[in-house]
């Protein structure tokens, strides 16, 4: 998932508003930084009463102290979006022996998809008999891969909610992310719609080195834009803020301290 979200704008045209170092079309704060800021501690989570705090960054990655940080985190509040304007997305995490491996999938090239061969997480918009965006990541999730969540995984939690670049009928796309975990190995399918499906270790993503930018020039505008680069594979825009409020509630005091 894709453009605008988030960067470093070279040069900005007369069309577009700069406020705060982004384009108006910005809908989600510049995360180029986010590596300088764990670093010195600067990072604030929000806390279950609402308040902020600048929490410790010795960043843990067993899928022990994942589920417990995401039960201690509770559920996101719900912004209130009508249903006909979110999607859904599933973070999928799996044990293995480095530590846990986070699934992406890296989209099908296709001219009237937004997000065409951009690495993201499973998941779509939310259909009128889904009910409920976790109904979504779940069968998006089960469509895309044929990975069964309801039968081989564990909700762990729900991170938030994040609107997008993208109008929806009446107004903006917004995308619900959830968290998994994986209770048994099966085999991914990937359908027409996904190139591949790439298991990335957690314990990379943690580090803040591995953090890279590039210049996006897809608008015509050179802004550049934070990202990771994994085996030649580029993760960035909405799928890295979605990953980025990850990252930094894994970063948080583990409860059990």
């Amino acid at each position: 998932m894709g453009a605008f979200e988030g960067g470093e704008i070279a040069a900005v045209p007369a069309q577009y508003r700069l406020t705060d170092g982004r384009v108006d079309l910005l809908v989600q704060p510049d995360v180029s930084r986010v590596p300088d800021l764990l670093r010195t501690r600067q990072v604030k989570v929000p806390t279950r009463s609402g308040r902020w705090h600048n929490p410790t960054m010795g960043a843990s990655a067993s899928l022990e102290t994942i589920r417990r940080i995401l039960a201690r985190h509770g559920s996101p509040t719900d912004p209130g979006v009508a249903r006909d304007q979110t999607a859904a997305v599933a973070a999928v995490l799996r044990e293995a022996s480095a530590g846990p491996d986070l699934l992406f999938i890296r989209r099908a090239e296709h001219p009237d998809d937004p997000w065409s061969g951009d690495m993201g997480w499973p998941g779509g918009r939310v259909d009128a008999g889904d009910g409920e965006p976790l109904t979504t990541a779940v069968r998006e999730t089960r469509e895309e891969l044929c990975l069964d969540l309801d039968r081989d995984g564990a909700l762990l939690g729900a991170l938030p909610v994040v609107r997008t670049h993208l109008r929806l009928g009446q107004g903006p796309l917004w995308v619900a992310p959830f968290v998994f975990e994986l209770t048994a190995a099966p085999t991914l399918v990937p359908n027409y719609e996904v190139q591949e499906a790439v298991w990335v270790p957690l314990p990379f993503l943690l580090e803040p080195s591995n953090r890279a930018s590039f210049v996006w020039t897809g608008r015509g505008t050179p802004i550049r834009m934070p990202c990771y680069r994994y085996e030649g594979r580029l993760i960035w825009g909405l799928t890295l803020k979605m990953l980025d409020d990850l990252l930094v509630l894994l970063r948080a005091p583990d409860p059990a301290r």
